[in-house]
């Protein structure tokens, strides 16, 4: 089994770098926004504050590396050259599903990378379905030690486990395992999807009972049915992964149903985010945070060089937003009253 996992965790970077794996006439909803120029911002351009708070951490920036490999030789690279980049940058991490790390103990430094990024925020990552395949809390509480990790993240990729040739299929009686754990972790935990968008009430249901932010991980970007699709080698599943090529909730949509329906609670929106002005309407739409996935794994496999300055590139481009609509922190840009649906 742990082969297995460490062969489908290379073989799902491989795949996202090489293959089309977005969805189908389908998209994250952003160009469907458009923010109102300020001709006149009366800020100084060099006073734009980016700070933030999140997990109770002082963050000089409001963005975060979405969930996206570890336990695969490749990862250990890829998870090194993004940690020491957010460490110099700020900005927070979550590493990819740590199954791999419990059940291999093959590539388990991939996961480890407190070393590189002390002071950050970092989330482990956990598949919600693993909670009915035997994951406990005092598994989970393995997970965040050998992890250092400040918080949990349950992902729900419910299409995806269809897909993948060993998914994991049974979701049943999750919101009662979920709540447990939030009251015995003793951690902040949190929800993501994985590309298809929650929806507000999912998102209520489980901050109710106890979850302490909600990802958004909306349609418009990477589809995890297209990505299985490149690995399944059975007809009808690829067939499937096709007809789904158009599901989901566009980022925008999931963002906006979420703040409606759990408030104040942090929102990380991630989906097919590109740039840094896609963060800037996201916040503005109720967003806390903004997610980068796919758009830097690319840079990731390179260099800290390379993941630093596309980094520096979305932060200016989220400073540059701020300016032109003449806000100087993100306390405004979350009021601001500016972005229109066009």
């Amino acid at each position: 089994m742990s082969e297995l996992i460490n062969q489908r965790k290379s073989e799902h970077i491989q795949i996202t770098l090489d293959e089309k794996v977005t969805g189908e006439n389908i998209t994250t909803g952003f160009e469907k926004f458009r923010f109102i120029h300020n001709a006149l911002p009366e800020i100084d351009f060099e006073e734009i504050s980016l700070h933030t708070n999140f997990l109770e951490h002082q963050s000089k920036t409001p963005f975060l590396i979405s969930s996206m490999t570890g336990g695969a030789a490749f990862a250990e690279s890829i998870n090194r050259n993004l940690a020491t980049a957010a460490q110099e940058r700020g900005w927070a991490l979550a590493l990819g599903s740590t199954r791999a790390l419990i059940e291999s103990t093959q590539h388990r430094s991939s996961f480890q990378v407190r070393k590189y990024a002390p002071s950050i925020p970092i989330i482990a990552n956990l598949g919600a379905v693993q909670l009915n395949y035997g994951f406990d809390v005092d598994k989970c509480r393995q997970i965040i030690d050998l992890t250092e990790s400040n918080a949990l993240v349950l992902h729900l990729n419910s299409i995806q486990e269809v897909i993948q040739t060993e998914g994991d299929t049974n979701f049943k009686n999750l919101l009662v395992k979920i709540e447990e754990l939030c009251s015995k972790l003793g951690v902040p935990i949190g929800v993501k999807e994985v590309g298809w968008g929650i929806d507000g009430l999912t998102a209520k249901r489980l901050v109710d009972v106890g979850i302490s932010f909600i990802d958004t991980a909306g349609a418009g970007g990477t589809s995890w049915s297209q990505v299985e699709k490149f690995r399944s080698n059975v007809p009808v599943k690829k067939k499937a992964a096709e007809a789904f090529s158009e599901w989901g909730i566009p980022t925008t949509d999931s963002i906006i149903s979420v703040k409606e329906h759990i408030g104040n609670q942090p929102i990380i929106a991630s989906g097919g985010m590109q740039t840094g002005l896609d963060a800037a309407k996201a916040i503005a739409l109720g967003a806390s945070m903004a997610g980068f996935g796919r758009s830097i794994l690319k840079e990731a496999t390179q260099s800290v060089e390379d993941v630093l300055e596309v980094m520096e590139t979305k932060e200016l481009e989220l400073r540059m937003a701020m300016f032109g609509i003449g806000v100087a922190n993100l306390n405004e840009l979350k009021e601001t009253k500016r972005l229109k649906s066009i």
